[in-house]
């Protein structure tokens, strides 16, 4: 049976090291420390949100955020009494009244959100409304463009006649924190503009944060009251961390079954693979509906990136593919494309049975929601 493995003394010691990253830093303006919220969007990052969000309270943690109306009612459900961001704005009315009735903060980006609050507040007067102000300093999202400055404050006056309606912070989010350090510093000025504007104007901005994990590690300058954590947590960053994180899960499984095939073998779709001698085999019943060896991020549009892409292709096509599962503490190759639900695995001189343990490093939010997590 495939079961994805959580370690807890990894993810113990990634707490840890960002624990004191955050403290490492200068207070915010009113001497507090800086303040962690922890996303815990797609099923907390795969780790199974019951599980993971009840590991973080226990580490003193009673801040979260989610990007869907899904997850936070999902995390209310569960029996989680913590403050929770719901990131994502919305303007549809049935969606804000679900998030204001099970006591989430809403996030308001736009003067449709804030119409719709304002209606509702009427109709709701015996609830508190907590929100959260959203600016696009450059993402193309959610959020009151930047540069648009007397429309939001005009907009966001209107909150503020609204006795029930608490604004309890502003953010905005980085596109590009983990590669673009001149965009990113452009985005983060951005927003620092826009917050001086409306205290000018009296708008109440409330904690401000900024920084996603890539730039709550490269940026510590921009840490302002608050940061939301959530990949580097699970030790997933997109370059390579200087703060000791380490990968918290793997996908683990077991051989099948085992055979030998000849020379000139066919092996999966395709008839990708031919064998170049007599093989041994293994049959894992783990695929990329587990995310094994799934890549992400080819979805960019710039020629630049397109460019990028074949010369890539180009490259991975004069050289020997290695896509690796660990049985046993060995390294075997995998053979052909892979399947929904199966590789076939390379065994040949190792010495390899039915039921062995075959160990998969995955991207945890692809792997299915129905293979079990277990924390250990």
């Amino acid at each position: 049976m495939n079961k994805l493995v959580i370690n807890k003394e990894n993810l113990l010691q990634n707490v840890q090291k960002i624990k004191e990253h955050a403290q490492t830093n200068l207070p915010d303006d009113k001497g507090n420390p800086v303040k962690i919220i922890v996303v815990v969007k797609s099923n907390a990052y795969g780790l199974e949100l019951k599980q993971y969000v009840q590991f973080m309270v226990n580490q003193g943690f009673d801040f979260f955020a989610v990007s869907t109306v899904q997850e936070a009612v999902e995390f209310r459900k569960l029996g989680f009494t913590q403050q929770l961001l719901m990131l994502s704005s919305t303007g549809i009315k049935e969606e804000i009244k679900t998030l204001i009735e099970n006591n989430i903060i809403i996030t308001i980006g736009s003067k449709e959100t804030v119409d719709a609050v304002c209606t509702i507040s009427k109709e709701m007067p015996e609830k508190k409304i907590k929100a959260h102000i959203k600016i696009d300093t450059g993402f193309g999202r959610y959020g009151f463009v930047y540069d648009n400055r007397e429309e939001m404050v005009e907009t966001l006056k209107k909150l503020q006649k609204e006795k029930n309606i608490e604004i309890q912070g502003t953010f905005t989010h980085f596109s590009n924190a983990y590669y673009d350090e001149k965009y990113t510093k452009q985005q983060f000025q951005r927003f620092i503009n826009c917050i001086e504007v409306l205290k000018m104007n009296n708008i109440n901005t409330g904690m401000l944060h900024v920084c996603n994990s890539s730039a709550f590690i490269k940026f510590p300058e921009m840490h302002l009251n608050a940061v939301r954590v959530g990949s580097a947590f699970v030790g997933k960053l997109a370059f390579q961390n200087n703060i000791g994180l380490k990968k918290v899960a793997k996908l683990e499984s077991q051989v099948a079954e085992i055979k030998e095939v000849p020379k000139g073998f066919n092996i999966g779709y395709s008839n990708a693979y031919r064998t170049k001698k007599k093989t041994k085999v293994a049959i894992i019943p783990c695929g990329y509906i587990n995310g094994v060896d799934i890549q992400v991020g080819r979805d960019m549009f710039r020629p630049v990136d397109k460019f990028r892409y074949i010369v890539r292709d180009i490259k991975d096509a004069f050289k020997k593919q290695n896509h690796i599962v660990n049985i046993n503490g060995q390294n075997c190759e995998i053979l052909g494309r892979i399947g929904t639900f199966h590789v076939t695995v390379d065994i040949t001189g190792k010495n390899i049975k039915i039921g062995d343990k075959a160990t998969f490093e995955v991207n945890t939010t692809l792997v299915n929601s129905n293979v079990e997590r277990i924390y250990q």
